[in-house]
């Protein structure tokens, strides 16, 4: 097979979070928890959203898909992480790993892709509220989240692909709870320097282009929102941007100090814990954050609550 040719490697070892066997258990315990939480909270504003009428707008048609993307993303990470816990079996197949990375990658830009369309969304809505009918049409909102898709699916596949033609035949140990691109990459014994350039340049677009989206939107925001001559006023306006802007802040200010910096700078213990936050517990918080915070999510989910008794 090709792959036997280019590589000495057919399987690699994830070292985890810890080598400890003393603190697995409770790491287990808590990853388990944050997992079901993750699952079950997004699962259920999913299904309060689809219930509920007066929630089909553009802003919850974002956030039922944004909650769709976090189960998918935190599901391509966190059972393979517990089996390897709970068995202290911690090898994972080479194609197994490049599928893991191809997927983790794909609903990490979706996500990113996501968090600026509801970014838009509340730009037309309060900047330009008498087009935000037409601007914010169900088609127009339909061609925003799968262009995300799309992109996001095609970038993941191009780092998986380049991936695939490096040779491993080293240390097969990736220091990481999962497979990510950069540990990954500092185990091959290839020239990776054409992925470190595409990882550097066109991911640092395809990270940062949702994100100067989402910044740009809230300038223009805050600029409608100071012309409000009442607090009250003021207050209203910038409670419904809220949420949003805390999942950004969580999402964006992790996933940045991961990914946007040379390899050089590389830190396996601060990495893995800026990962862990991005990847399980914004997903684990964003429930919480969207249902504690918002009205119109309390009433569908108390009607979603009544119809299930």
């Amino acid at each position: 097979m090709l792959r036997e040719n280019k590589s000495h490697i057919t399987e690699f070892f994830l070292l985890g979070l810890t080598t400890d066997p003393n603190q697995q258990m409770w790491l287990f315990a808590s990853f388990l928890a944050m997992y079901l939480i993750n699952v079950v909270g997004n699962s259920i504003i999913i299904a309060a959203i689809l219930g509920d009428a007066h929630l089909h707008t553009p802003m919850y048609f974002f956030l039922s898909n944004l909650s769709l993307v976090d189960i998918c993303f935190t599901i391509v990470i966190v059972p393979q992480m517990l089996v390897n816990m709970l068995t202290q079996r911690k090898t994972i197949l080479f194609a197994q790993c490049l599928t893991q990375m191809y997927f983790f990658v794909a609903f990490g830009i979706t996500d990113s892709f996501l968090l600026a369309a509801m970014a838009i969304d509340r730009y037309v809505a309060i900047c330009n509220t008498l087009h935000y009918t037409s601007t914010m049409s169900p088609r127009h909102c339909l061609l925003l989240v799968m262009a995300s898709w799309m992109v996001s699916h095609l970038h993941s596949l191009t780092h998986t692909i380049l991936m695939a033609r490096l040779s491993f035949c080293g240390s097969n140990i990736i220091h990481h709870f999962f497979c990510d691109v950069q540990p990954l990459l500092t185990l091959s014994c290839s020239d990776t320097s054409v992925n470190e350039l595409l990882a550097f340049t066109e991911g640092s677009l395809v990270i940062m282009s949702p994100f100067i989206f989402i910044i740009v939107s809230y300038v223009y925001i805050t600029r409608a929102v100071l012309r409000v001559p009442s607090g009250g006023g003021r207050y209203k306006v910038f409670s419904t941007c809220g949420s949003h802007l805390m999942i950004v802040a969580l999402f964006y200010g992790t996933i940045i100090s991961v990914y946007i910096r040379p390899s050089s700078t590389y830190s396996v213990t601060k990495d893995r814990v800026a990962t862990v936050i991005y990847t399980i517990v914004t997903p684990t918080l964003n429930p919480f954050i969207y249902s504690f915070r918002n009205k119109d999510m309390k009433q569908a989910l108390r009607k979603l609550t009544r119809r299930a008794e």
